[in-house]
This record gives structure tokens, C-alpha cells and sequence, in this order.
């Protein structure tokens, strides 16, 4: 269980073979016992679509644990920051050798991630598939 990352979540709808699930997803700033003090503190909601085999055990309502796993978090980040980054640092370098102008060069690194993540859009099956939740019952 060390390697896994659990939320607690409500089941908003059942269709299928698919569990749509409302997680609260607070920053350390929301947890703060300062922070209607404080205008950093960010609460969000997300709905998480999980396929499940058996659905038959599950009803609208019912608190869940939405699991995942720690290498998820690891490739979302690499995919989303990281690469991103070496992309337009590499890129800038090579652009400000190639046209001397600091103007062009930066605005050629930023055009250069439309292909990367238009990229990663067209494999979104495959990430689906890479970065998929669970569901277990809270006991």
C-alpha cells in the first residue's frame, strides 16, 4: 500500500461498466488551520471515470477510495513538466545559435510544444489506458 495514492470520493453516477466518482482535491494550503486568512488556500473538485468490472456493489452516493499508483503521479509529471521543460530550453538554445534573435527564438520554443502535446492528445487511448484508477469501498 506505500506505493499507491487513495482519495476518498463519492459515486455521482453509475452507467455501465463506468463509475463516475467526485474527488476533493485540496492543497496543503486548504488544510491550513489559517486559511480563511489567506488567499492561497485552493480547493478543487474533479470527476475521475472509473471502469469497473463489477458496478453491481456500488450505488450513487456511496463513499469510495479512488487508488492509484505512485508511478502515475511520476509520469504525469514527466509527461506534463518535465519534458516540456527540456524541450523548450533545448530548443531555445538551438534557435538563439541558428537566428541570433532572442525575440524569434523564444517564441520558436513555445510553438515547438503545440506539436508535443498535440502529440500526447492523439495518444490519449494509450495514456487512458497508462494512467487508470481503481475503486475500492470504504470499510
Amino acid at each position: 500500500m506505500a506505493n499507491t495514492i487513495k482519495h476518498l470520493g463519492i459515486v455521482e453516477s453509475i452507467e455501465d461498466h463506468h463509475i463516475q466518482v467526485r474527488i476533493v482535491q485540496t492543497s496543503a494550503c486548504a488544510s491550513c488551520s489559517i486559511k480563511g486568512h489567506c488567499t492561497s488556500a485552493d480547493v478543487k473538485e474533479k470527476l475521475i471515470d472509473i471502469a469497473a468490472a463489477d458496478t453491481s456493489s456500488y450505488r450513487q452516493g456511496d463513499h469510495v477510495w479512488v487508488v492509484g499508483s505512485l508511478s502515475m503521479g511520476g509520469m504525469a509529471v514527466l509527461l506534463a513538466f518535465i519534458i516540456p521543460f527540456f524541450i523548450v530550453v533545448v530548443s531555445l538554445f538551438v534557435f538563439m545559435a541558428l537566428w541570433g534573435n532572442e525575440l524569434y527564438a523564444a517564441l520558436g520554443a513555445l510553438v515547438l510544444l503545440i506539436p508535443y502535446y498535440y502529440i500526447l492528445r492523439l495518444n490519449g487511448r494509450w495514456l487512458g489506458r497508462k494512467f487508470s484508477f481503481s475503486i475500492q469501498p470504504m470499510e
